[in-house]
């Protein structure tokens, strides 16, 4: 079983608080799959406008926290961390559903699986559930580019 801590997670992706959304990698296999949590607390700044009076995260965060496990298992795979010249783009979501909602306290498990990879294009399979529970699923497509010039691929 391979592990990655937050300080860990930190070396692979440039995103920090608050937008850093993967708290800790509890497996992962090169070329294949990931899986990692996210703690959902009361102290995200989000919940003070959504909603104050029903808590509850925003898909779009959950669909960006699914992003960040799957950009973490493509440098894993790859062998490489980024440095200030990469950064990581969404070329598509498709098939984006939400099946229950999110809210402080919950823990959401998040599992990537890389679809495939072709022209600088990884395609990837995400869920994230809670307590066993399917909370979201999308298939996400995303590349590499240079953060200089984006019409470049990352070095």
């Amino acid at each position: 079983m391979k592990s990655l801590d937050i300080n860990q997670i930190k070396q692979y992706l440039p995103h920090r608080y608050p937008l850093l959304l993967v708290d800790r990698v509890l497996d992962w296999e090169s070329g294949k799959s990931i899986t990692a949590i996210k703690n959902v607390t009361i102290n995200e700044e989000f919940f003070n406008g959504h909603f104050p009076h029903k808590p509850v995260m925003p898909g779009v965060l959950m669909i960006e926290a699914l992003a960040q496990t799957a950009a973490l298992l493509s440098f894993l795979t790859m062998g490489v961390k980024p440095d200030d010249n990469s950064v990581v783009y969404f070329v598509g979501i498709d098939g984006a559903r939400f099946k229950r909602p999110v809210e402080p306290g919950d823990q959401l498990k998040m599992e990537v699986q890389i679809v495939r990879t072709a022209r600088g294009i990884w395609k990837y399979k995400a869920s994230a559930s809670v307590d066993g529970q399917l909370a979201v699923e999308a298939d996400l497509m995303c590349t590499m580019r240079n953060a200089a010039d984006p019409s470049q691929p990352a070095a």
